[in-house]
Parts: structure tokens; sequence; C-alpha cells
């Protein structure tokens, strides 16, 4: 008789506090045993001496959102969960989108609706609040942070998501009372909305424009209103897709004056720059780059890969944002020779994030391979309620896992990716390592380039009150 399900031998186990040699039991899709030697398994896997990593948590993913300009994603929960787990990603956080007008339940309804019967990994759902009537900040949303929905996400641009600032910290007031984490896309949208009325009067329509009318300035701002405001309600808040020095300084300052701040960043603003929005008036392939903020300059990526290495960032998520760049519905949805704003914003990166990490920053010393679960994986499920059930490698936690394929030489190229989209911006960028097998509950949903997994086996996961999103308690020691 079998003493496991499943046992991985021989593993080189990473986490984000130690690297350990063992073999890993699991039962019942969780891990139930740690050591060497361990006993038969009714299915073994050997390792061989290679990286083995909790599975990827991808907090910042879009799937499915409707929209209101036309377009639609090119990824649905089917083939959007199939390119998470090619690409070693076994838990996504997408978003339930609140339009203007709707309750928020009616959003979370319409969400499961559509991932119902699809997923092939584990999903949990953050909101998108872009209605703060007195029956959502009253009524919806504390009833859907008891639920299980305990972080959610708030703009300060896009005409159709944006908050008033009253709006921002009446729902930063909701959040500090009941637990939960908002996320803040901190852009100004007053300063856009000038530069662009300047740049389309002058007939700078081309995508290029579009990191034109989004400066540094911009994004600085925003964050350092976002951080204000957090202040002033004395909640923590994590500030989204951060793209470079001046929004970097920012968070110095409010790490620096103790607040409890944190911050994501994504591969865009590692490996892409403004020339890849085009260098001329006439490239509309700089299309497939326009995403907000937008990619910076070399320099700038610099200043995030620092950040990265030095804790200012706590997250590396994808903002995966699928739309393809031919046809009626993709990024030229308003016509062919659409100006930038119109274009929709976002780019797909789902199933290259861990490999870009791992072979940019574990294969080259930038990184420790701890710093790449901590911020793949086990971060992202403290600051979102999922650890320790998703993030490490421990007993009890589900058997989400990585076995990693390195020292190769190969380069990113669409037609070897699985999701629905037809572009990736990381169209021949090199990658020296690519998840060799991706387990999700010890099942096996990728195994050396070919894809294992069925639509529907993925689970909804409620989610707790993520402890980090707990305001500091004062030394006399009451409440903050």
């Amino acid at each position: 008789m079998n003493d496991f399900d499943l046992v991985i031998r021989n593993a080189r186990c990473a986490t984000a506090a130690d690297v350990f040699e063992a073999d890993i039991g699991v039962c019942d899709g969780r891990i139930v045993a740690l050591g060497t030697g361990l006993g038969t398994g009714r299915e073994e896997i050997d390792a061989d001496g290679r990286w083995v990593t909790p599975g990827g948590v991808d907090g910042h993913c879009h799937l499915d959102q409707p929209t209101t300009d036309g377009s639609r994603m090119a990824d649905d929960f089917l083939t959007g969960t199939r390119s998470a787990a090619c690409g070693g990603t076994t838990t996504i956080l997408p978003f339930a989108c609140q339009m203007k007008g709707q309750s928020l339940r009616a959003a979370v309804e319409d969400y499961h609706r559509r991932a119902e019967g699809k997923a092939a990994v584990d999903y949990a759902f953050h909101l998108i609040v872009s209605d703060p009537t007195p029956e959502v900040l009253g009524v919806e949303l504390p009833e859907l942070i008891r639920e299980g929905y305990t972080s959610f996400k708030i703009y300060m641009t896009y005409d159709d998501l944006k908050l008033s600032d009253r709006e921002i910290i009446d729902v930063l007031a909701v959040a500090r009372e009941h637990g939960a984490m908002v996320m803040v896309h901190a852009e100004n949208a007053d300063c856009i909305a000038w530069l662009t009325e300047r740049l389309l009067a002058k007939g700078h329509t081309a995508p290029r424009y579009h990191a034109q009318s989004r400066p540094m300035l911009v994004e600085r701002e925003a964050t350092h209103r976002a951080i204000a405001y957090a202040e002033l309600v004395d909640v923590p808040i994590l500030i989204v897709h951060v793209s470079g020095r001046e929004a970097v300084e920012q968070l110095h300052w409010a790490h620096g004056h103790g607040l409890r701040v944190y911050a994501e960043t994504c591969p865009q603003y590692l490996f892409l720059t403004a020339e890849d929005l085009g260098i001329s008036d006439d490239d509309g392939h700089g299309a497939k780059c326009i995403c907000s903020p937008p990619p910076r300059d070399q320099a700038n990526q610099q200043v995030v890969w620092d950040g990265l290495e030095s804790g200012v960032f706590q997250v590396f998520s994808s903002d995966h944002a699928p739309f393809n760049f031919d046809g009626p519905e993709g990024k030229f949805t308003a016509g062919s020779g659409a100006s930038f704003e119109k274009i929709p914003n976002g780019i797909p990166g789902l199933e290259t994030r861990l490999a870009l990490l791992f072979s940019h920053g574990v294969e080259t010393g930038r990184l420790s391979v701890q710093q790449f679960v901590a911020l793949t994986a086990t971060n992202v499920a403290k600051m979102y309620g999922l650890y320790p059930q998703k993030g490490s490698i421990a007993i009890g936690a589900d058997a989400d896992l990585v076995i990693w394929e390195t020292g190769l030489s190969r380069t990113i190229a669409n037609a070897n990716l699985h999701h629905a989209v037809d572009y990736t911006p990381y169209e021949g960028m090199p990658v020296s390592a690519w998840p060799g097998m991706t387990l999700s509950r010890g099942e096996v949903v990728w195994r050396n380039g070919t894809y294992l997994g069925a639509p529907g086996r993925g689970r909804f996961l409620p989610c707790g009150l993520p402890e980090p999103a707990r305001p500091k308690t004062r030394p006399n020691g009451g409440g903050a």
C-alpha cells in the first residue's frame, strides 16, 4: 500500500525563507510530509536536484473583464488559466469589476458566471469599486468582505472607473473598519487629460505619445496623494504597477515615516521602455505596449530592479490585460488610425512573468531564489489572505509546485505561448529558465511542454482577512 498519493523526490526546495533538500509527500492535494527517504507514492516524480518553488500566485491579472469602449479581452478563464499553468502560476486573482450604476454584488455574481466551469487553476477575486454609493459602502462591501472578497482596487484615472478624492477616503475607511486590503492605481487623471488635449491639438496621435501624456510626475503626484489619504485614515494600502523613480521616492518617504504602504511592480517596467511604444508616428505596432503607467527608460528599469532587491516592492505581478493587436475588438476597436487615448490599455504577461524574473533575476544573481519566491508567491498570498494555503512549501499547504528547468538557451515566442492573445510584448527576449513541470494541488497540469490541465478543475478561493491590511498597533496598546 502506498504511503502518499504523490512523492516528489530529490527536490531542491526554495521558500521565501529557506533552501533545503527534501522529498515532498502529497495526499489529497496537500503537502503532508517533507523529509528524506519518504515512503512510496502512488505516483512518483524525480526532481533530480532541480529547483522546486511554490506555484506562482499572480495577484494582478485581468480576464474576461467587461469594458465600456467596445473592446473585448482575448483571454477568458479557460485560456487565461491555461496560460497561467504553462508558466508556473497556480493561483490567480483577477477582478470583478463594478460598472458605474451597477451594484457590487451584481458584478461579483456576473464574474462567477464568467469563471464557472472554465478555470484550470485556483482563483480568487479582487473587487473593483467604481461607484461607491451609500449602499455599496454601508452594506455590500462589508458583506462581501465577510464572504471572502477581502481586497479591492480603486482608480485615480480612467473616466469610467476613477473615484473622487472624497470617495477614495470613504472606501479606505470601510477597508480599515473591516480589515480589507486596498489596491490603488495612482495616476492624476486631470493632468493626463490636460496633456492629452494638447498633444491631440498638435496632431500627436500615434501610440508613442501615450508615454508623453503620462509622464512620471502624474504617477508621483497621485502616489503622494494616495499615501496622504492612507495616512489620514490610518490604513495600509498597496500601490500597484509602480513604474519608476519618482513614485519610488514617494514610497521611500512613506516607509521612512513608518506607514504601511506596500508596492507592486510588473515585468513591463523591467523589460520594456517608452521606445517600445514606437519611435515614429507611423509605428502602429507601438499599440502592443500601451499600458498605464507606461514603460519608462533604462535608468528607471534599474530603479525598479533595485527596488525588488531592497524590499521597496513586496509583490511582482503580471498585470495581464489581454487585448489582441488585430481584429475589431482589440487594440484598434476605435479604428485602425485611432489616436493613442482610444487604444485599450494593457499587455499580456501571465505566462511569461515567472520565467522572465527567474531568468533575469535569480539566474543572473540580481535576486536570491528566496526573494523570487517571496515576490511571486508568498508575499502575494499573504497580501490577499490566501497564506498559508497558497504561497509556500509547508506541511498543510496546497501542493502547488513548480519544478524548474534552468540553464536553457531560448527566446520567448508568442507561437509557443498558451494565451489567446495574438502577440507578446516580450517576443524574442532570452530566457534561461522555464517551468518544466507545474503541479496544482498535486496534479500535474504542465509537463515538459505539454499542457495537461482540464477546464473546471480550478477552485474558487474565499480569502481571509490579510494580516498586512491590519493597521499598526500603537505603543499604548490601543488601536491605531
